[in-house]
C-alpha cells in the first residue's frame, strides 16, 4: 500500500541522527560539492575513505537527497526576485495551481500558514514576465489573490546548513514580560 505523506511531517527516525562528524563533512559539501573525498577528509580530519563512507552513509539515509550547483541568476537572464502570496478558495493546493511548476521561472511552491495560502518563490526575466506569470495565476481555477513581493537587494541568501541553534535565548525584556503573563494567568 503506498502512504501518502503530503499532510504528515517527516518522521524524526527517518534519518539517523547526525554527530558533529557529519554536520562538519556536510558543512563542507555544502561550500562545494565538488571537493575530492581526499579534500574532503582533509578538511574534517578523516581518511580518503572515511569520508567516502560517511557521505554514502549520508545518501543512504536521505540526508543528502542530492548535489545541485547554484546559477547567477543574472547569467541566465533571471535577475528578477520576486516572492508570491497566493490566496485561493478552499484548501490551496489543487492539481491546476500546482501545475505552475512548468515555468522554470517558479523555484519554489510552499503552502504555509498565516494570511495566505501559497507561497511561490519566482525569478523572472523582468516585470513583464512576473506580469504574464501572474496573469496565469489568476486564470488558474481557485486563485482568488496574489501579493507580489519584488526583491530590491538580497543581502544574505544561503542553501540549508548542516548546524543547527543549540538554544535560543530571549531577550531580558521579552523574558521578563513572560514570566510576568505567566504570574498573572496563574493568579486570575
Amino acid at each position: 500500500m503506498v502512504e501518502k505523506t503530503d499532510s504528515i511531517q517527516r518522521r524524526a527516525a527517518a534519518h539517523p541522527s547526525l554527530d558533529a562528524m557529519d554536520r562538519k563533512i556536510l558543512g563542507v559539501l555544502v561550500d562545494d560539492a565538488t571537493v575530492s573525498y581526499a579534500e574532503l577528509g582533509r578538511a574534517v580530519g578523516l581518511s580518503a575513505p572515511a569520508a567516502h563512507e560517511r557521505v554514502k552513509r549520508l545518501r543512504q539515509s536521505g540526508t543528502i537527497t542530492g548535489t545541485s550547483v547554484r546559477i547567477d541568476p543574472e547569467a541566465v537572464g533571471k535577475p528578477l526576485l520576486a516572492f508570491v502570496h497566493v490566496d485561493t478558495s478552499g484548501w490551496g493546493k489543487s492539481p491546476e495551481l500546482m501545475a505552475i511548476a512548468r515555468h522554470p521561472e517558479v523555484e519554489e511552491i510552499h503552502s504555509v500558514a498565516g494570511d495566505t495560502c501559497m507561497l511561490l518563490k519566482v525569478r523572472a526575466k523582468d516585470t513583464h514576465a512576473l506580469e504574464g506569470l501572474l496573469a496565469e495565476l489568476y486564470a488558474t481555477p481557485g486563485v482568488v489573490a496574489t501579493r507580489s513581493y519584488v526583491v530590491l537587494t538580497t543581502y544574505f541568501e544561503r542553501p540549508v546548513q548542516p548546524a543547527v541553534t543549540g538554544e535560543w535565548k530571549v531577550p531580558e525584556g521579552l523574558a521578563s514580560k513572560a514570566r510576568a503573563a505567566a504570574h498573572t494567568m496563574g493568579h486570575s
